[in-house]
């Protein structure tokens, strides 16, 4: 049953990097978007990543009961959070939201670092894809000997 837990650790990282990919997506996508609902600019969001645990479902507790296989975890995402980072100040004097000395504030997006996150993240999602392929291949094969 380790086939299974393998399977589980890299479907939970896929799911983690497609959402990644998603709130990098928004990112790049409001970068020019200086007002928002709340009145301020657009916050960067931060995906934040974690080990998933689950010792504690019974499935788990069972398997170690027996000695039969270790708890399997895998990725989770456990938060999203807003950057703090300051807003980013143009000079624009004609613009209508623009201060008394003539400067807007932009969003803290810098849409280089957005694309390398974006990269990161597609090269996370296809390694764990390659993963999840190799498991599956090798549970094939191992069905292939019993014949």
């Amino acid at each position: 049953m380790a086939f299974f837990s393998s399977l589980n650790i890299s479907g939970s990282a896929l799911t983690a990097q497609k959402l990644r990919m998603e709130i990098v997506a928004q990112n790049i996508a409001n970068s020019n978007t200086s007002i928002t609902e709340s009145g301020e600019p657009y916050r960067r969001k931060i995906v934040v990543l974690s080990e998933k645990n689950d010792s504690d479902n019974f499935r788990t507790k069972l398997y170690d009961a027996a000695n039969r296989i270790a708890a399997y975890g895998g990725v989770e995402v456990s938060e999203i959070v807003e950057d703090d980072e300051a807003f980013l100040l143009e000079y624009d004097p004609t613009n209508p939201l623009a201060d008394e000395e003539g400067y807007v504030k932009m969003p803290n997006i810098n849409t280089v670092e957005e694309m390398i996150e974006m990269m990161a993240a597609s090269r996370s999602y296809e390694a764990n894809v390659t993963v999840f392929n190799a498991v599956k291949q090798m549970a094939s094969k191992a069905l292939e000997i019993g014949r």
